[in-house]
């Protein structure tokens, strides 16, 4: 087992040997690391080399540094930023994320919607529609909706939750429906419909099963 730093660059071998100690179970979550002297000399490495690993682990999201008390463990191990998670995630995964965010999002929208929340969500509803639109102007069209919805809930976490999945979403939703078109365009906007209604009359319980039921049947089509 190694135990000490052996190669460089010094700061980021540190940095990953902390996580490794981390992911291992030697510090629980909650729990303060050594002191700065005890812990460099564990490592083997000087004491400005140590700082600046916890400083990465930090940014990270694992360590805290907390003044006069010392440096805590925060997580047990470093989050994948989104841009990674949701490239090497199938499509299918991105969906059943989305019938989690939006269908409580619907939910909240249906209690919280604005008359300026009404007016956009029926907008960009009658933009979907619009003929002659090519599959990206579709797919744009349609993401704008969802957006609509999800604003409506006045939730800025589910916001930026939708915003991370919209480029993977796209890229993918343009691909499918170039290959396999929609079955029944009729169909699908009323589906639309029913969600943008339910959000109308202030209908928490209708608005949710609206977007389950609109986007389990989007996932069923990818698979």
């Amino acid at each position: 087992m190694i135990s000490q730093v052996q190669r460089h660059p010094l700061a980021a071998q540190t940095a990953q040997l902390l996580l490794t100690r981390i992911r291992n179970g030697e510090w629980p979550l909650g729990h303060r690391l050594p002191g700065e002297t005890t812990l460099a000399a564990q490592l083997g490495v000087g004491r400005s080399t140590l700082r600046e690993a916890i400083r990465e682990l930090a940014g990270k999201g694992v360590l805290e540094s907390r003044q006069g008390a010392g440096v805590f463990v925060r997580a047990l191990d470093a989050a994948e930023d989104w841009d990674t998670v949701l490239r090497s995630a199938n499509i299918a995964s991105v969906i059943e994320a989305r019938i989690a965010i939006e269908a409580e999002g619907a939910a909240l929208a249906a209690a919280r919607r604005t008359p300026a929340d009404v007016r956009t969500i029926r907008r960009t509803l009658a933009a979907r529609g619009v003929p002659g639109q090519s599959v990206p102007e579709h797919v744009d069209a349609d993401m704008a909706f969802h957006r609509a919805v999800i604003t409506a809930a006045h939730n800025d976490v589910l916001t930026q939750l939708f915003d991370a999945f919209l480029p993977r979403l796209r890229l993918a939703m343009i691909d499918m429906l170039k290959i396999r078109p929609i079955a029944s365009e009729p169909c699908d906007h009323d589906l639309h419909q029913q969600l943008a209604d339910a959000i109308v009359a202030q209908d928490p319980a209708a608005a949710a099963a609206s977007s389950r039921t609109h986007l389990s049947a989007l996932k069923e089509s990818f698979s």
